[in-house]
């Protein structure tokens, strides 16, 4: 959730290639595949009370933010070093005019995607991290902060208002996951291990992560995909959980890196590291340099 508008206030004979419905661009592969991330930042503190209804089902009654005035602005040269939580965040052009208000799932990357399509309106910005990134709260942040502005202005954001897609990108299809072989029943004609080795040379990135990449079924996992999408790099995922098509691949790969844990990534068929060294280079921009 990139953002929102104003307006919505109220066997096989050899390894194969096998992606149903796959983007144009997505590379090929020797292999089966399937559909199926420390800086200090103001953080929006949530008051958050949960009541019961006769149903059981717990509810989420509104937040207290953070101001927009009282939120530091960060100069947009620094917008690398904003991390990929979900959160709220306002863009300023080069003359500290508010241009956009927007709620992200990964910030770090919603940022960057606007320094890339529109450069000439991005001068600085304001971040707000949620701790509790609840959908309710999120827009609650988003609307207290329009509300904010508009209250001191007079004027809605531009690239808030009804009509305006400046800032809006459609979501792009997610790329598919790994399928290393076609089931678990299937007997291989390839060693697992030539095929982890072939996937990760074969491809500039390659992430072994727990689940999928559009649900990371770890903390860990759902980091290194939020670091992987901030940097805007084409990239592979393998769930190691998926015990149908990626029988066995945890215990060979572990013997393959020589690394005991998950998620693993790899970069032009080396051994990059796990969460916290790719967390580390991204934070000190090493990733960024290495991925340019």
């Amino acid at each position: 959730m990139a953002a929102i508008s104003f307006s919505s206030v109220h066997a096989s004979p050899s390894p194969r290639v096998f992606r149903p419905q796959s983007s144009r661009n997505t590379p090929g592969l020797t292999l089966y595949s399937r559909f199926t991330p420390s800086f200090s930042f103001p953080s929006l503190s949530s008051t958050l009370r949960v009541d019961t209804v006769r149903s059981r089902r717990p509810f989420l009654i509104a937040s207290a933010v953070k101001l927009l005035g009282e939120t530091e602005q960060l100069p947009i040269a620094e917008a690398e070093s904003i991390p990929a939580e979900s959160g709220v965040y306002a863009v300023y052009d080069k003359s500290d005019e508010l241009q956009f208000v927007g709620i992200s799932r990964n910030i770090g990357a919603s940022v960057s995607t606007h320094v890339k399509s529109v450069p000439e309106l991005c001068g600085s910005v304001k971040v707000g991290i949620v701790e509790e990134p609840d959908k309710a709260v999120l827009t609650q942040a988003w609307k207290s902060w329009i509300e904010e502005h508009i209250k001191v202005t007079g004027k809605v954001p531009p690239g808030n208002k009804s009509g305006n897609n400046t800032w809006v990108k459609q979501t792009p299809r997610k790329k598919s996951d790994i399928r290393l072989t076609p089931g678990r029943h299937v007997e291989l004609t390839v060693p697992l291990e030539e095929l982890i080795d072939r996937l990760v040379k074969e491809n500039k990135v390659v992430a072994f992560i727990k689940g999928s990449r559009s649900a990371p079924q770890c903390g860990f996992s759902q980091r290194v995909v939020g670091i992987l999408e901030s940097q805007g790099v084409d990239y592979e995922t393998v769930d190691v959980l998926d015990d149908d098509y990626n029988h066995g691949l945890r215990e060979k790969l572990k013997s393959y890196s020589n690394w005991p844990t998950f998620p693993q990534v790899f970069v032009k068929g080396e051994l990059l590291g796990g969460c916290d060294i790719l967390t580390s280079m991204y934070e000190n921009g090493e990733l960024a340099d290495m991925f340019k």
